[in-house]
């Protein structure tokens, strides 16, 4: 059975060194890994392709690890973006059997960003990732729509991947607490999660879908909580929402949701309840995760041995063109 990973990090040396320098601190509350998990990060060759061939994994497709760009502005915002497409545009060349690629773009000048991915695309990208909100600014906002219309004229999907939620949310809600407790709470324990559900909804009540029917948006770790509450978003109707339709029905036919970490049984048989098997797609989240641990989740999720393939590889195929 063919497997494809699809939210897979890396990181430039220079991105390390320059914009994502903090990372050192958030591999040692995160994970207390530190320096190995900046290793993992950078390593787009031998060291990441022996620890897929041992996990079982043949394809990731490598995405700038968060919070990437989108706290960025200017001329900063569009180095970033280069220097990682240019790194992860290199590691595909080298080993394109192996490795696709989600890019960067600086979404806070978004015709900017809207141009640099159609370049993307020409040059074999299959998406772009888009880490949270940008200073505070939402995909709703009318703003950035030039990115959402270039993305559905490219028919390809954007990734929205968790970023920390903007400062004031995080000193009223998630302070008050040790430092770890705090951070963790803000980030991968709940807040990246929160934060990247409601920008979701954000998106489907700004009328996003609306004004651009054909886009695809991608989220990961099982949904971020949306599926649990995917029914009862309905209390908001149309006649309300002024929407085409049930916020459930956006959520149902404009996202696909990726494992990525949450290898959680009864959460994710909530979302193939909720949205089908056709929107599910195997990743990993390495280096954050466990490459061996995804790979023994797939293996005994209890779906049939068609639907495993689905989830495996051939969703990821059809949505990214792989």
């Amino acid at each position: 059975m063919r497997t494809i990973t699809i939210e897979e990090h890396c990181a430039s040396p220079g991105y390390l060194e320059g914009a994502g320098r903090h990372l050192q601190g958030h591999a040692t509350h995160f994970t207390g890994l530190g320096a190995g998990l900046l290793d993992q990060l950078r390593d787009v060759d031998e060291r990441r392709l022996s620890e897929m061939d041992a996990a079982g994994i043949d394809m990731q497709v490598l995405s700038l690890t968060s919070p990437g760009a989108e706290q960025l502005t200017g001329s900063e915002a569009e180095t970033v973006a280069r220097d990682a497409n240019d790194f992860i545009a290199a590691a595909v060349a080298r080993h394109p059997n192996r490795f696709a690629g989600f890019g960067t773009i600086p979404v806070a000048s978004p015709h900017t960003a809207a141009d640099e991915l159609e370049r993307l695309v020409a040059r074999g990208f299959k998406g772009v990732m888009i880490n949270g909100h940008a200073r505070g600014r939402y995909l709703d906002d009318q703003a950035f729509w030039p990115i959402l219309e270039r993305a559905q004229s490219l028919n390809v999907p954007i990734y929205l991947h968790p970023t920390e939620p903007p400062r004031g949310v995080v000193e009223t809600w998630y302070q008050g607490f040790s430092p770890g407790v705090s951070y963790l709470l803000a980030n991968a324990g709940w807040g990246w999660h929160i934060e990247t559900a409601v920008h979701v909804i954000r998106m489907i009540l700004g009328g996003v879908f609306d004004r651009f029917p054909r886009l695809q948006v991608i989220v990961g770790h099982l949904g971020e909580g949306l599926p649990f509450m995917i029914r009862r978003l309905d209390i908001m109707p149309p006649a309300l929402t002024r929407l085409e339709r049930p916020v459930s029905a956006y959520l149902r036919d404009h996202i696909h949701y990726t494992i990525s970490g949450f290898n959680f049984a009864a959460t994710f048989l909530d979302l193939l309840l909720e949205v089908g098997v056709d929107r599910i797609m195997f990743s990993a989240d390495y280096p954050y995760a466990s490459m061996h641990a995804a790979r023994a989740f797939l293996d005994q999720l209890p779906v049939s041995p068609a639907d495993r393939e689905r989830i495996a590889h051939t969703n990821a195929e059809r949505l990214l063109a792989l």
